[in-house]
């Protein structure tokens, strides 16, 4: 492979503004939005996508300054069409004196595919203070590799994937999932951030980040398998997400996701995240269900 091969950082660049570009909606109505879909070969909808579409739709509903998403909890209900647009319908549920409430029902074909509930609160300083303590000796992102380094043995597995520009850069502290066949193990430890710079919107670094939450957390459910993503008649899906944003944070830079495979049994698995910001603050909780089925 040549250098010429390997997207460029204005290329990544490009490929994150794209995705800002998609996660923005248009308005249709009050309370109604319609969100693009990409022109990527793909069987359905990144649930990422939709989730991150759907937490902007009802961020754009709250009209109180200061007051951001603290929770969201979401649910795929079907798999999604790449090639239409999507509509979301927002439902103000509640606003109160710290706290909004809202629904968003995602819509294709005339049917539900999505449904997320967000909570959105009010700054409130001060106040007893404690968080989960991130892993100790962790490799620094600048001394792993990046995608298109560390997959370059698996190019011809992935394909054209491979030599696509990225808007997230992930780089994994204890070896990929396709390096990884054959062992055992609960837990993994994946550097992230966007792979450029974004403006100082808080709600798009939410946005942004509930994209990149979905990518590399179900996988988790394989570790005690020893099984990649991509293992021969292995169906996998996300079910349900939910997410606690508990500190600020930017997305464009480097955050720690710690992982952890919580069950996974009856066609289902389970699995934990925990991303905390470089210097060790907890930011958020993840948590997601999704379908590991063999099917055949």
């Amino acid at each position: 492979m040549t250098h010429a091969n390997i997207p460029s950082p204005e290329q990544n660049q490009k490929a994150l503004d794209e995705l800002v570009e998609l996660l923005d909606l248009e308005v249709i109505e009050v309370n109604i939005f319609r969100g693009a879909s990409t022109d990527e070969e793909r069987v359905r909808v990144f649930g990422g996508q939709v989730a991150g579409q759907a937490l902007i739709a009802a961020s754009r509903t709250v009209d109180e300054p200061g007051r951001h998403v603290h929770s969201l909890h979401a649910y795929f209900l079907r798999p999604g069409d790449p090639k239409r647009p999507i509509l979301y319908e927002v439902d103000r549920i509640r606003d109160g004196r710290s706290f909004s409430t809202r629904r968003v029902v995602a819509i294709q074909h005339g049917k539900a595919i999505f449904n997320l509930q967000a909570s959105f609160h009010d700054e409130e300083p001060g106040g007893p203070s404690h968080q989960l303590a991130m892993d100790a000796g962790l490799t620094r992102p600048e001394e792993l590799p990046d995608f298109h380094t560390r997959m370059a043995p698996h190019r011809d597995r992935i394909g054209d994937w491979y030599e696509r520009p990225r808007p997230i850069d992930l780089r994994y502290v204890d070896g990929d999932p396709m390096s990884r066949e054959g062992g055992s193990n609960e837990s993994q430890h994946v550097w992230l951030r966007a792979n450029g710079a974004l403006p100082d919107d808080p709600v798009l670094q939410a946005c942004v980040l509930t994209y990149a939450s979905d990518m590399t957390l179900l996988d988790t459910t394989l570790l005690p398998f020893g099984l990649a993503f991509d293992h021969p008649g292995l169906q996998m899906a996300s079910l349900d997400h939910a997410m606690w944003f508990h500190r600020r944070f930017r997305v464009d830079e480097w955050l720690m996701y710690q992982q952890r495979a919580i069950s996974t049994g009856g066609a289902r698995g389970l699995a934990g995240g925990a991303i905390f910001t470089a210097d060790g603050a907890l930011a958020v909780s993840v948590v997601q269900e999704g379908l590991a089925r063999f099917t055949q």
